[in-house]
Formats: structure tokens, sequence, C-alpha cells
């Protein structure tokens, strides 16, 4: 639905017709430039199946860049190869949601692997490379200005977790599963000691971030085009979407947590109710969530009327198919943020597994439309950090995801529908 507006500005600017601009398109042009370059290098036409090239093309990039990323999280030496890739990186590449979007001209797999790409530059401590790539990756998409900074976060954490010093002139972040509410507070009293050795490495991403406030200065807002439709909102229920999202398509690997299901069941079950303290904390969570879904549902538009979306019968058929769904579904969300906490925690520090959900949620607060590709960067960025994941829980997850894949290209392709068109995420 979005090609009607992408394909015709690309061929504007292939016809070298620089100053058009629809002013419908809500994303800067990075798309349209990766066009032209892809265009120019291998001498293609600007009509829909060569330009449909581009997203396929960085689809097919994204298990080479996942592979460094994934080797970060598992702290060690990437492939000396540049095309290396295993057989677990090219599983997470086939991810539904970038899969569908690689094989149409949308901005969404290119977004992913520039923001990937930052991230990548960073854990390896190109800094300057990684600061360029995230003033490219925000041409793709404004919002990546956030997973920007994210790179320079999760790169500068590992650093500090294994630098050599006295322990008492460290910052203060013990193991995830091992932290307490207090670990927080004691964080926040010895983050001054770890400033000074931030300020060198911080600089290329403050230049990507100033040029980005310039941008936002000239341009008025951060959305480009439509501003009538993309107004950012408060909308807290999206975290919540997202948590169910994740564990929906990552069961898989949520399942290979050590002692299988039913010890993640029971752990869950400790870490919610397995003391009168937790059953508190519980209680005030759940609560301040049960108000946030009153205050904060939005029922978008697009959403209501758009039949041609998963998400327009999942909303109609589920959520508003009684009142108090939408409030059952608490407990659910809650469960399913400490299922991926206590899987992801492993191996890492409280810092460390914190600083994914504190990028998540500038980068979803303000979306009002429930949209499966807003989701996207966190989810890769959220499995990549799962470590020793079993070869049987890999494979099981590729074929989760092929059966997804298989059934919402047939449905696209082959199901059509008089008077709504084709089916997509």
């Amino acid at each position: 639905m979005d090609e009607p507006f992408h394909v015709p500005q690309a061929q504007a600017y292939c016809r070298g017709e620089w100053e058009t601009w629809d002013p419908k398109i809500t994303t800067p042009p990075g798309l349209y430039i990766l066009s032209i370059i892809l265009s120019r290098i291998f001498m293609l036409k600007c009509n829909l199946p060569m330009l449909r090239l581009t997203p396929l093309l960085t689809l097919l990039c994204l298990p080479i860049i996942l592979h460094r990323i994934r080797a970060f999280h598992h702290r060690i030496s990437p492939a000396r190869s540049f095309l290396a890739a295993s057989f677990e990186d090219m599983v997470i590449a086939s991810f539904p949601v970038a899969w569908f979007f690689g094989f149409l001209y949308y901005t969404d797999v290119p977004s992913l692997v520039s923001v990937l790409a930052t991230i990548a530059a960073a854990t390896q401590g190109q800094h300057t490379l990684a600061g360029l790539l995230g003033l490219v990756s925000c041409v793709f998409r404004q919002t990546n200005i956030i997973w920007t900074l994210y790179a320079f976060a999760i790169s500068q954490l590992m650093v500090l977790r294994f630098e050599k010093k006295p322990k008492s002139q460290k910052l203060h972040d013990p193991p995830a599963l091992e932290a307490s509410p207090g670990d927080l507070l004691e964080i926040l009293k010895t983050l001054p000691r770890a400033i000074p050795s931030l300020i060198l490495p911080s600089i290329p991403y403050l230049l990507c971030c100033i040029a980005f406030a310039a941008f936002v200065v000239w341009n008025g807002g951060i959305v480009l085009g439509d501003k009538s439709n993309h107004i950012p909102v408060i909308h807290i229920p999206q975290v919540y979407y997202f948590v169910g999202f994740a564990t929906l398509f990552g069961w898989p690997v949520l399942i290979s947590y050590q002692g299988g299901p039913a010890a993640l069941l029971r752990d869950v079950r400790q870490r919610m109710i397995g003391t009168p303290k937790r059953v508190i904390i519980t209680t005030i969570l759940l609560a301040g969530m049960v108000l946030s879904i009153h205050k904060f549902t939005i029922h978008h538009p697009f959403l209501l009327s758009d039949n041609r979306h998963y998400t327009f019968y999942v909303w109609r058929r589920v959520f508003r198919l009684h009142p108090v769904i939408p409030y059952l579904l608490a407990p659910v969300y809650l469960a399913c943020a400490w299922v991926w906490f206590l899987r992801i925690g492993k191996e890492q520090t409280l810092l460390q597994t914190l600083t994914l959900p504190l990028a998540i949620l500038p980068s979803l607060l303000p979306t009002p439309l429930l949209e499966p590709r807003y989701f996207l960067i966190p989810y890769i960025l959220l499995r990549a950090q799962a470590v020793d994941v079993p070869t049987w829980s890999v494979a099981l997850e590729g074929l989760w995801y092929a059966a997804i894949n298989a059934a919402t290209m047939y449905v696209f392709v082959y199901a059509e529908r008089p008077g709504v068109g084709r089916f997509m995420w």
C-alpha cells in the first residue's frame, strides 16, 4: 500500500527531478537514493520489478550483519570472511515481517539493515564509521536516531563490564538475573565513574544527534509529510503489544531455556508471585498496566477501517470481542516480559539487559497505529541477544518462520478478495 507513493517518488529521482516530493510520504528519501545508486551500479531501469530489488538485496545482507552482532553478544570474534553467516543468522533473517517486506518496495528492510550495520560497527569499536552509518540510517527512517544511541550504549556497556579497574572505580552493573531494585540506585550513584571514559567515543554519535536536531528544526517536526495522520501520541499499550508479539514469534527460542519450558514457567511464577513481596510488586505493576490500558489505548482510524491488514482482524476479533479482554491480557504481557528477561539476561548484566527496553520505549510509545513493521527492529535486536540457542531450537524456529512466510505469501499472491485486495502485514 505504500508502493503507490514510493515508486513514483523513486522514478522522479531517477529522472533527475530532485525537487519533486510527494507530501504524503512521511520518511526521508534514503530508499530512493539507494535505488538510484544500485541502478547506476548494475545499469538497471527504474521500473517496479527493478526497484523491488533494493529491499531484496538488503534482505540478503541481513544474515551477514547479524553474524557480527550475534558474535558480540556471544563475546566471540566474528568470522574473518566478510560474507560469513551461520544457520542461525539465516533463520533470524527469515523473520516473517522482514521476509515479507523484502519483496516489496518498502523502506523497512533497508532501514533495518542500516541500523544493524550501525550497531555492528559500534560493537567492533569503529565509532566514526558507526556515527556515519547512524546518520545514513536516519535517512531511511527518522526514529533510527534512537537506535544510533542504542548502538553507542550497548557497545560501551560491554567495554565497561570488562575494563580492568578496581571494583571501587567501576560502574556498578550486576548480573541481570541476580539484580534487585536496589541495584538501580547503586548504578545511578556510580554512573559518574563511567563518564570520563565515554566522552571520546561518544563524539561521532553526538555529531549525528546534532545533525538530526538540525533536521527537526528545519522540518518543523520529525515527520516529513502527512503529518495529520502521524501525530506523536502517548501509546503505552503499544509496548505491551510488542512483548506479546515477540513472544508469539520467538517461542521456539524461549523454550530452549535451561531446564526447558517447565523450568521457564516455574521461574516466571517465582518472579511474579514467588514471595509476598513479589506478589505486592506484581499487583502494583498490573494495576499500573490496567490503568494505562484504560487511559492510553488508541483506536486508530486506519486500524479500524483498513481490512487489508492482519491487525484489522486481530483488533476486531480479539481486542474488541469484549471490553474486558484488553485488561485480562495484562498478566499475560507481564509474564511474557519476564520470560524474555530470564532468557536474555542469562549471560548479561542488568544494564545490558535493560538498554534495549529503554530504547524501545521512545521508539514505540509515540506511534498511534498498531503496525507489525514498527516491531521489526526491536524484535531482531531482542532475538540477537539470545545466546546458547541449541540447534534443535533454531531448526524449530526456522520451521515456524517458514510456515508463517508460506501462509502470508500464499494469501498475498493467491487469495486476493474482490473489494478488499491483497492481505499483508
